[in-house]
């Protein structure tokens, strides 16, 4: 199990940060199927498409589940997974790259062609999970698109939902000894029950004339005197 937190960066400044470096050494410290949870703002595009490689390149399963949300190129990483789950809570966000550029008009015309070229090889992750049209992708991502589990499920993103264990493999498991209900009457007939079961009948102590009726405790007083004293206790419960 991986846990992909926080920004995404080629290179971590302050230890907070996944890097390629990082990830690709926790994914290969293990083999098998492998589950990657995903909390992750977004961040390097570039080390993103390192990472997306790295999961589709992984011979095993690898079911991404969002936990809170997958934005930017954090939702190019979960398009990786074979299959990806939503929390209901969770979020996922596409747009476009974006960059600083420096310099005359020429300079910025390279930067719009490098950051169309970059929006490209973007949408062929998002083509490859979802089967949308390219057009339709692209306009997602002009918008700057918000989606909530149910919406990334709808549009492809996704492919379920987080779920609470199925009610089949509960049906395996061994029902508790105690049960426990949270609620006023209970509390009071199992204080009733615990009580009563300290209720032994015997006769008081120097008394050789008691009847089968006088039902006494070992304190001295009688069931009646208890029974109404709980009845008096009841009514504040």
């Amino acid at each position: 199990m991986l846990f992909l937190n926080g920004t995404i960066a080629e290179e971590s400044w302050f230890d907070d940060d996944v890097t390629p470096a990082l990830f690709k050494q926790e994914l290969d410290s293990g083999e098998g199927n492998i589950t990657v949870w995903i909390n992750s703002p977004g961040g390097d595009c570039v080390a993103a498409a390192q990472i997306y490689n790295m999961l589709m390149d992984y011979k095993g399963d690898v079911t991404v589940k969002i936990d809170g949300i997958a934005a930017s190129a954090a939702s190019v990483i979960a398009m990786a997974g074979t299959r990806v789950l939503m929390s209901p809570v969770s979020m996922m966000m596409i747009h476009n790259p974006a960059t600083i550029a420096f310099g005359d008009t020429a300079e910025m015309q390279k930067a719009i062609n490098m950051l169309a070229e970059v929006k490209e090889s973007i949408m062929n992750a998002y083509e490859i999970k979802t089967g949308m049209s390219r057009t339709k992708i692209s306009h997602l991502m002009d918008a700057e698109t918000w989606m909530d589990a149910h919406k990334a499920v709808e549009l492809g993103f996704a492919d379920d939902i987080l779920q609470r264990q199925d009610a089949a493999e509960a049906e395996d498991l061994e029902a508790p000894e105690v049960s426990m209900l949270y609620s006023r009457a209970a509390v009071t007939n199992s204080l009733m029950d615990k009580i009563a079961a300290k209720c032994h009948i015997k006769a008081p102590d120097g008394c050789t004339g008691a009847t089968e009726t006088e039902n006494v405790t070992d304190n001295g007083r009688s069931c009646d005197e208890i029974r109404e004293r709980l009845n008096f206790i009841k009514r504040f419960i």
